[in-house]
């Protein structure tokens, strides 16, 4: 019999923020960490993704990589 192994809500969630990450950099082109920096200074990570987890995950990558470039690029006309 497989051993289960329980990973925390918490690693999948982060996981789940690292792929945003770096499927949204493949997109653009760009090393991951300028698009880390970019949704860290703009507060995507924190009061986008995580709060949004339970929605975006159930997307595909394609539409995934659209929404955080729209969302970049909205949040930071705003400022």
């Amino acid at each position: 019999m497989e051993k289960q192994i329980d990973i925390p809500h918490t690693q999948i969630v982060l996981a789940f923020v690292s792929t945003c990450i770096e499927a949204t950099a493949r997109t653009l082109d760009v090393p991951y960490n300028e698009v880390y920096d970019r949704m860290k200074r703009l507060g995507i990570i924190e009061k986008y993704i995580y709060p949004n987890y339970e929605v975006l995950h159930t997307e595909s990558r394609e539409n995934i990589v659209l929404d955080m470039v729209a969302c970049m690029n909205e949040w930071e006309a705003r400022l």
